[in-house]
């Protein structure tokens, strides 16, 4: 299975750009570990239908001839040059392609606290993810904490499938949030969003400076405390979800060998203006990039896209609104930058490797995060570090170790048939 383009991930940017290639006549493939397209922002589901913008970029694929999309995929580990490893439910095979673009999205970054493990717990885009799914939330009371856009967008979903949002509980503070709201009008469509979202939800207590500092209950959530300031209030709750922002996806990036860039100690793949990395005939476009929302993810696939097929011209055609959107992403990170006092949240008692059940006090007694796995094994549970590792960089500085292949637990037949092919082929 060849590829003139081979995308990874569906969401905006995958799409966008899968569309362009197709457009050009060029042969196509496009891999997600979600079985439908969209990624998490146009995440389908049974009462969720694409629609709007969602629906044009889904549709542009599916009627493409050209296009060969691979739903319910991961990719497991590079191969051989221009070669990646994928499992779907069924099998393990090899993918080649001539150019490839990584849109491999951001993922949310939790932080440890008391209780942050009970069930009921889960992040805001998590919540998102499980009601479009089909869980039922009507009637429950819901926290929704964190920080950032993304904690609204969950809190309509919440409301809308018929559940009360307790509170919206936001670590920036007053000034800050009031200052971004300000700023939406250089983005008009964000801020009739915003102001929707607002009115939607007028009647929900929206608390900043604060965040939640334990989750209580005998076996599942009944109640949170939220600090703000020197305040304490206990919320009744059925669910809290509650992430800290979202997290570039560098790991296919990282296992490329593509240059990696660190800003406010968040790791992204480094691209130069028409979206290239630092490694021939790979392009990065969306969150694996930088987090910056669904427009700049669309027009950054378009760019990648564009310059994959060399097509120059038209990709700096889209330049004046990548750098708009790039704008208003700086000031949103400036906006609800994290708090340092957030890295005292967890007790030495609050597990920090939730796969290993690692406490944090054991974990922080060592010096990095390599002496921390060869001690305790945090990190080394089948999220590979994706939650503890992003955690344990701001709590405790360390310095984050790329991934090893495989990427996510994978059968072993799929990894002894690789290793059967490299035999015959060496």
């Amino acid at each position: 299975m060849n590829f003139d383009i081979l995308i990874i991930g569906s969401g905006p940017a995958g799409l966008h750009a899968a569309s362009v290639a197709a457009q050009a006549g060029a042969k196509v493939g496009i891999v997600d570990d979600n079985a439908l397209p969209g990624g998490q922002i146009w995440r389908q589901g049974p009462q969720y239908a694409p629609k709007g913008r969602a629906r044009q970029a889904i549709e542009a694929i599916a009627q493409a001839a050209n296009v060969t999309r691979l739903g319910g995929t991961r990719v497991v580990q590079a191969l051989r040059p221009r070669e990646l490893l994928v499992e779907d439910a069924s099998r393990g095979y090899a993918i080649g392609y001539r150019k490839l673009i990584v849109a491999s999205g951001a993922r949310e970054r939790f932080l440890p606290y008391p209780g942050w493990t009970l069930p009921g717990v889960t992040g805001a885009g998590g919540l998102q993810a499980l009601i479009k799914g089909g869980m039922p939330v009507r009637g429950e009371r819901i926290v929704i904490a964190g920080t950032g856009p993304l904690l609204w967008a969950a809190a309509v979903t919440a409301r809308e499938q018929g559940a009360q949002v307790a509170a919206i509980v936001e670590q920036a503070p007053a000034h800050a949030v009031r200052g971004f709201a300000a700023s939406l009008v250089h983005t008009p469509a964000k801020l009739v969003q915003a102001a929707r979202m607002r009115f939607d939800l007028r009647a929900t207590p929206y608390l900043c400076g604060a965040h939640v500092s334990a989750a209580e209950g005998d076996g599942k959530l009944t109640r949170v405390t939220v600090q703000q300031g020197h305040k304490q209030t206990q919320i009744d709750c059925d669910r809290l979800a509650c992430a800290f922002g979202l997290v570039p996806n560098t790991t296919l990036g990282t296992a490329l060998g593509c240059d990696i860039d660190e800003m406010q100690g968040v790791l992204s793949i480094a691209v130069d203006e028409l979206q290239a990395t630092s490694q021939t005939d790979i392009y990065a476009a969306g969150e694996c990039t930088g987090v910056g929302g669904m427009e700049l993810s669309a027009v950054e696939g378009l760019i990648a896209a564009y310059a994959a097929l060399g097509n120059v011209a038209q990709a700096r055609a889209h330049f004046a609104e990548r750098q708009r959107y790039r704008n208003f992403a700086a000031r949103m990170h400036e906006a609800f930058a994290l708090d340092p006092q957030l890295r005292g949240l967890a007790t030495p008692d609050t597990v920090l490797c939730r796969c290993e059940d690692v406490r944090f006090a054991d974990a922080a007694q060592h010096r990095t995060w390599r002496d921390a796995k060869l001690h305790t094994r945090c990190g080394m549970g089948p999220c590979q570090g994706k939650i503890c590792g992003e955690a344990a960089a701001f709590c405790l500085g360390w310095s984050r170790n790329g991934l090893r292949p495989p990427f996510s637990p994978a059968r072993i037949g799929t990894l002894m048939a690789v290793q059967t092919s490299v035999q015959a082929q060496s």
